[in-house]
């Protein structure tokens, strides 16, 4: 029964994942070829015309869901037992892009980030993180140790998923409450990468708790 359980969980994780990630390819997709005239880059206006900017954004948009995409699979021990050198090979591209590019050309981007430094704050601690704990799982790797590798991989993915978390968040938020647009934003920042961490603290120290 438990058995079952596992694989039902599983599928379920597998499924909602490959639907958000299906979501955010659809945003994705409105950057396709360069657009200036979505939303988010509306809003944008003072900067829209910085080059560096106009890099980093679309460094940041076109990189990321590959990353998310990358990530998928990597956590199934299936395909790590049967396809060592695909599983390998798959982890490598996650790793470079991000400390290559998702991570520095985010961390640029949050220093323009909307609202006041509490929200910019958020963000450069987040993209500063992201690498930092991609490294580590880099690092370790090179070491062949496999558990500090397990664990810092699982955290870099965990601020990798935060682009999912944090629109559903705010979702949930504007959903449930009726808050002025800034405020919400505010604890989508924070909440959208630092929940996911929580979450996979604990699996951490559950994992080492079943190993002692």
């Amino acid at each position: 029964m438990l058995q079952y359980l596992r694989i039902a969980c599983k599928l379920c994780y597998y499924l909602g994942l490959a639907f958000f990630t299906y979501l955010m390819a659809l945003i994705t997709l409105q950057y396709i070829p360069l657009n200036f005239e979505v939303s988010f880059l509306v809003l944008k206006d003072e900067l829209v015309n910085k080059l560096h900017y106009q890099i980093a954004f679309f460094a940041h948009v076109y990189t990321s869901i590959l990353v998310l995409i990358l990530g998928i699979p990597q956590f199934s021990l299936w395909l790590r037992n049967k396809f060592k050198l695909l599983h390998r090979n798959i982890g490598k591209a996650y790793i470079f892009l991000i400390l290559f590019i998702s991570a520095p050309s985010g961390l640029i981007m949050a220093f323009y980030a909307n609202g006041d430094g509490f929200t910019k704050t958020s963000f450069i601690l987040q993209s500063i993180l992201w690498f930092v704990f991609t490294w580590i799982a880099f690092k370790s790797a090179l070491k062949k140790s496999w558990i500090s590798h397990e664990n810092f991989i699982l955290r870099s993915y965990a601020l990798t998923l935060s682009a999912i978390s944090l629109r559903l968040f705010k979702w949930i938020i504007v959903s449930v409450w009726e808050l002025p647009p800034m405020d919400t934003y505010k604890i989508v920042a924070w909440a959208g990468w630092l929940v996911n961490l929580l979450i996979v603290e604990f699996y951490i120290y559950w994992k080492s708790q079943q190993r002692k």
